[in-house]
């Protein structure tokens, strides 16, 4: 539903590391906000890395957020939606986890390809 769009992503064990680091800056981090991300990744992209990472080829099929909210299961019309908002705002949406802030924060943050690197072989194929 992003089309060619980027979504921001992280590892769950990364945001931590990022809250951290808030937390660690101390009082000056009062009133901001900060967005976390070690990633800004297309679907095509992240379809290339699990391909890689799973050894099938897996194939983004962009879906337009009206047919997504057409597929009537519960919260089709919420997260059609959510894809469309992100998709149209796209630049603010990845701008506002920006990538420089939250590894200055967090460290090593994890890239998709490297969280496929350790969890992939819990992904069940086929």
């Amino acid at each position: 539903p992003m089309g060619d769009k980027k979504l921001p992503g992280i590892a769950a064990g990364d945001i931590g590391k990022v809250a951290f680091g808030i937390f660690a800056e101390g009082p000056g981090m009062a009133g901001k906000t900060i967005g976390a991300a070690g990633d800004h990744l297309t679907g095509t992209q992240m379809a290339a890395s699990l391909t890689k990472a799973l050894g099938e080829e897996v194939t983004y099929v962009p879906v337009p957020p009206a047919v997504y909210r057409s597929f009537g299961f519960p919260g089709a019309d919420d997260l059609g939606n959510m894809f469309q908002f992100k998709a149209d705002f796209e630049t603010d949406y990845c701008g506002a986890r920006d990538l420089k802030t939250a590894r200055s924060l967090g460290g090593d943050l994890m890239t998709f390809d490297q969280w496929l690197g350790k969890y992939g072989s819990r992904i069940e194929v086929g």
